[in-house]
């Protein structure tokens, strides 16, 4: 066929005009990606995933998806690229080996919450103060510590407690809502209990608690959440990346969403009816 230049400008109108469509579908498609969020099923982080979360669906207008996972996991799906942020990065300690990991994978966005803290919690009507005195009483605590899921970076802290202070306690992992549960039924009747503990938490404004002293710093110094952000989130979506980057708060504006939620609330209810109530901070997070 005898391509004559009327044709040819027809055939080069048609490809313009795909070559259009297809980049603008390309980018309605790019826009309308799924926000990908990773977190532990801490309530701490329970209550600031969630806060994200619905601000990136409900003023940003994104849709997002969120998974819970132990600590390890959400570190490896983030520096894999299987989340697109955390901000559920307990530093310098807690999660301290995983940042190590994994610190040429990712890019760090800089602290959401300062003032952290971690330790070994007791009841304050328990009359020892310092981690060098469990083993004198460790048999009023059953001989046990009362841990979360194993993989948390709390745990390796209270293992390297068991050893720097010689302890002859058992450390018993299981989950966030079982130490919990733990620490109900002590508090309750009165009996001694030491739990791996953190702040911020639900508990600290439930129960009157206190850390046991930790002179030989097994446990580091005062911790910031951070957030951790996949190196291509930038261009993948930079509104998103410019809120996770802007995102801050305080500990007491996560022990407010923590405790609504522990009162029986939803946890998109409780995130919800905290950012109504905080209308001045939401607006200095967003792009």
């Amino acid at each position: 066929m005898k391509i004559t230049k009327k044709l040819f400008s027809k055939l080069t109108l048609l490809l313009l005009t795909a070559a259009v469509a297809f980049q603008f579908h390309s980018c309605a498609e790019a826009e309308s990606e799924t926000i990908e969020l990773g977190y532990v099923l801490w309530d701490s982080e329970v209550a600031s995933t969630h806060v994200v979360a619905a601000i990136l669906e409900d003023r940003l207008e994104k849709d997002v998806n969120m998974t819970a996972v132990d600590a390890g996991p959400m570190w490896m799906g983030i520096s894999r690229g299987n989340f697109d942020a955390i901000v559920a990065a307990w530093l310098p300690a807690t999660h301290g080996n995983y940042l190590e990991e994994t610190q040429d994978r990712i890019v760090n966005l800089g602290p959401n919450l300062e003032g952290a803290r971690i330790g070994l919690v007791v009841p304050s009507y328990v009359d020892i103060n310092s981690i060098e005195e469990l083993n004198d009483n460790a048999d009023k605590f059953d001989n046990e510590i009362v841990g979360i899921d194993p993989g948390a970076g709390i745990m390796g802290a209270a293992e390297n407690a068991l050893e720097v202070y010689d302890l002859d306690l058992q450390l018993l992992s299981g989950s966030d809502a079982a130490m919990a549960a733990a620490l109900r039924r002590a508090y309750e009747r009165e009996e001694w209990v030491v739990v791996t503990g953190w702040t911020p938490h639900w508990k600290f404004a439930a129960y009157d608690l206190k850390y046991l002293e930790d002179p030989k710093k097994s446990f580091g110094d005062a911790e910031h959440i951070a957030t951790i952000v996949t190196p291509e989130l930038q261009q993948k979506d930079p509104e998103v990346y410019a809120f996770l980057d802007n995102f801050f708060w305080e500990a007491e504006d996560m022990a407010e969403v923590m405790m609504m939620i522990e009162e029986g609330a939803e946890p998109f209810d409780a995130a919800r009816e905290w950012i109504a109530n905080n209308p001045a901070k939401v607006e200095s997070w967003l792009p």
